[in-house]
């Protein structure tokens, strides 16, 4: 019995009540939902219903609470039910009825986890956006891991999402970059603002490579030409490292395109519609003060110049015109500031902040070698890149790593840890069950240990100790998916995912799957093979969900 049938259960014991009593029963809920307990020794699932229907219907919680006690009671698959508390419904179920979790997952396979919890919503989830001024750097390389990681848990709980990187191709930086690379070419030093590292002068090499007469034309024209060839040059390999490190978006959208279209122009009258515009200096001005900004915000300057924020204003009003009812921003740990006006931009625009416009702020993370931070890349010069992190401890273990942490805190991964093959590494703890699970499978089947028929499987006999704690952890696998996916925090799948393998590897340790010798294969055998598989579906469920592969072998 899964968890959403067990409190389908309690809801039907509820219906029984009210009815028996005469209570109206417009005071249920359409759903409820049953826990798992803290302390194993109050059971296998606890229900909260009896407290949050008394006061609905002037029934005490306890006086409730037995009631509902009795009826469940009676349900089959429920061993016991005991009141705790001011009204707190401790549940225990017996061992075939907790044992046939093993069969339901195994049956769903993949869309085990899966839920319509965000069914309806259409969110834009925005990530990395790093500008192509230089490789993706560490900051940029934590949000693809944890952007892509999200945007699975999103659609894995029915949300309709499209995932977006936008490509800051307009404005100064790209000047800089354009004419970093002119000097490159030249064989002269950087700009003072401009880029250093190894690459600058690899992508002017390529762009020389496609114009061989680039340096015959005036400094004007020859800036345009390293400006369009080596941002072209520049977002390929993102894209293509990126790629390789299994993140793709659905929509690669250019800033230029705002420009190009006329969409600022747009986004100016649709705020000067709402009233919110007004001029001083010569410039355009966007009252944000009205909602919380600190200060208000200049869209055009004086000399007709468009700000970057004005193209912030464009892009979310693209997005909203889309058709996405929510749109989620990925932001680095230096764009905090920029909660507050983006906040205040979408009041502008009429929309209600809070439902409409999320940002996530994700901290800073550090590669560490020898206890020491490693300060900047062989080829970037000043950064550490995808690259590095990748070639350091590899796509699996990078993208755990960085997913494994709540995006708000600053992490260090340390390489010689995220390296290391034993049980104090995450992701090798957890990608080792997989492997492991897998491996039990191919020694059963050379032995000739089958589950069998469905209809045959002995889900009483898992009443081992170490089997219901196995059974609980995989039954809490949907609502962990759920809630991540509700907080945005893929961390939870992770910290589940450990858990999981402990409790996978006391189970290994204390009950035996395979027949020894020239044993007799058993009902015992088939039923903890069962339990085996499942384990081996939820640890590759939880993985996929982070973009983590799950090993046949190790």
């Amino acid at each position: 019995m899964t968890p959403a049938e067990l409190a389908e259960v309690v809801l039907s014991a509820a219906h029984a009540v009210f009815t028996e009593r005469g209570l109206d029963s417009a005071a249920l809920p359409e759903r409820t939902a049953v826990e798992r307990p803290r302390n194993p020794e109050h059971g296998d699932y606890a229900s909260t219903l009896a407290l949050q229907l008394s006061k609905k219907v002037g029934v005490p919680p306890r006086e409730l609470a037995a009631a509902l006690a009795d009826q469940l009671g009676r349900a089959p698959g429920v061993k016991s039910v005991e009141i705790a508390g001011p009204g707190f419904l401790n549940i225990r179920l017996d061992a075939a009825a907790a044992g046939q979790l093993a069969r339901s997952i195994v049956e769903a396979g993949a869309e085990y986890g899966r839920s319509d919890a965000l069914a309806g919503q259409k969110i834009n989830l925005e990530f990395v956006s790093a500008n192509p001024t230089g490789p993706v750097h560490i900051g940029g390389v934590r949000w693809a891991a944890v952007g892509d990681a999200l945007s699975r848990l999103l659609r894995a709980t029915g949300a309709d999402v499209g995932t977006e990187y936008y490509f800051n191709d307009a404005g100064s930086q790209i000047d800089r970059f354009a004419r970093s690379l002119l000097a490159a070419a030249k064989g002269e030093p950087a700009p003072e603002d401009g880029y250093g590292g190894a690459y600058i002068a690899e992508i002017a090499e390529q762009v020389r490579a496609v114009r061989p007469d680039v340096l015959e034309l005036d400094d004007a024209a020859a800036q345009e030409v390293f400006r369009v060839e080596g941002v072209a040059l520049m977002f390929a390999e993102i894209k293509s490292s990126l790629r390789a490190f299994g993140v793709e978006f659905d929509t690669y959208f250019n800033e230029k395109d705002l420009h190009d279209r006329g969409e600022l122009d747009l986004a100016l009258e649709r705020l000067r519609e709402q009233g919110h515009l007004f001029e001083a200096g010569g410039a355009t001005w966007l009252r944000t003060t009205d909602f919380g900004d600190d200060k208000d915000r200049v869209l055009r300057k004086s000399n007709g110049e468009w700000t970057y924020f004005a193209a912030d204003c464009a892009y979310y009003l693209d997005k909203r015109e889309r058709g996405f009812e929510r749109v989620v921003i990925m932001l680095g740990a230096d764009h905090h500031g920029y909660i507050g006006r983006m906040k205040a931009m979408a009041a502008c625009f009429g929309d209600d902040p809070d439902r409409n416009l999320e940002i996530l702020i994700g901290q800073l993370v550090n590669l560490v070698r020898d206890g020491a931070p490693v300060r900047m890349s062989k080829r970037a010069g000043t950064v550490v890149t995808l690259e590095d992190l990748v070639d350091a401890i590899g796509v699996d273990a990078s993208r755990y790593a960085l997913a494994r942490y709540s995006s708000d805190s600053p992490i260090d991964i340390d390489v010689e840890l995220w390296t290391r093959a034993t049980r104090d590494n995450p992701v090798y703890y957890v990608q080792y069950v997989a492997a492991r699970t897998a491996s039990v499978g191919r020694n059963a089947a050379e032995v000739g240990l089958t589950r069998g028929d469905a209809h045959s499987f002995r889900a009483e006999l898992l009443g081992h100790e170490k089997e219901n704690e196995l059974l609980k952890a995989l039954a809490e696998f949907p609502a962990v998916v759920a809630t991540a996916a509700e907080l945005r925090g893929p961390h939870r799948v992770a910290r589940y995912l450990e858990e999981l393998a402990g409790a996978y590897h006391r189970f290994y340790d204390n009950c035996r799957i395979l027949p020894r010798g020239d044993e007799e294969v058993t009902d015992l055998h088939r039923a903890r093979l069962w339990l085996n598989d499942a384990t081996r579906v939820v640890i590759a469920n939880g993985l996929h969900l982070l973009g983590v592969t799950a090993p046949e072998r190790m």
